[in-house]
C-alpha cells in the first residue's frame, strides 16, 4: 500500500513531471499532426490558401508558420528550449485568433484556446524533469 502512496500525493514530484510529461507531448503532436505535418506536406497548395495579414508575403508567413507548427513542436516534444519554443505557437495562435479571425466565436476557435491554454501554461512551466533539458540539469533555464 505504501507503493501507491505517491499516486495520491498531491506533491508528489513523479506526478508533476509526468503531467508535464503528458501534456508537453500531447500539445507537440496535436500541433504538429493537425496543423504544422499538413502544412509542410502541402507546401505550393498551402501558399494559395495562407492567410498573409501583415503583408510580409505568402512565402515568409508560411515559412514561419511551419517553423511555429513543425519546428517549435519537436523541441517542445523533446524538452530542448522548451519556454522559447512555446513563444512562436502562441504568437501564431494569436495572430490567428485575435487578428485573421476576430469573427470567430469561441466555439469556432476553441482548439486554438485550448493550445493557447497548453502552450501558455508549458511556457510558464518549462518542460519538466523528463525532457533533455531536465536530463542534463537545465530545466529550470529551457
Amino acid at each position: 500500500m505504501q507503493r501507491f502512496k505517491i499516486l495520491f500525493d498531491a506533491q508528489s514530484p513523479l506526478l508533476t513531471a509526468t503531467g508535464l510529461l503528458f501534456m508537453r507531448v500531447m500539445a507537440a503532436l496535436l500541433l504538429f499532426s493537425i496543423h504544422g505535418l499538413p502544412k509542410l506536406l502541402d507546401w505550393s497548395g498551402e501558399l494559395q490558401r495562407i492567410e498573409d495579414p501583415f503583408g510580409l508575403g505568402a512565402p515568409l508567413t508560411l515559412g514561419l508558420a511551419v517553423f511555429a507548427e513543425v519546428v517549435c513542436p519537436v523541441l517542445l516534444l523533446l524538452g530542448v528550449a522548451a519556454r522559447l519554443a512555446c513563444l512562436p505557437v502562441l504568437a501564431v495562435l494569436l495572430v490567428a485568433l485575435l487578428v485573421v479571425h476576430p469573427d470567430w466565436s469561441l466555439e469556432q476557435g476553441q482548439f486554438a484556446w485550448l493550445l493557447v491554454a497548453l502552450y501558455g501554461g508549458l511556457a510558464l512551466t518549462g518542460p519538466g524533469v523528463y525532457s533533455v533539458s531536465g536530463l542534463i540539469g537545465r530545466d529550470k533555464f529551457s
